[in-house]
């Protein structure tokens, strides 16, 4: 597993967290790819997902806030 080298995006706190309940958020891994803390919703979205996406047994949907993401846009590198 990759290491976390930096937030993408503003902490929670910036975004009007007051406590540990609504934490979203983004990271940056030292292998160029992204983590993501969300809520979990597999079960619910799953049944959603168009006929050309799919997910493996041992991968997860999540869901972020809008602002979050919105948030982490400047952050994100283009290539």
């Amino acid at each position: 597993m990759s290491q976390i080298i930096r937030r993408i995006g503003v902490p929670p706190v910036e975004r009007g967290s007051t406590g540990g309940g609504n934490c979203p958020d983004i990271f940056e891994l030292a292998d160029g790819n992204f983590a993501v803390i969300g809520t979990e919703a597999t079960d619910s979205l799953d049944p959603d997902l168009p006929a050309d996406a799919s997910r493996a047994d041992y991968e997860r949907i999540v869901v972020i806030t809008r602002e979050t993401l919105i948030r982490a846009k400047a952050d994100i590198p283009d290539a």
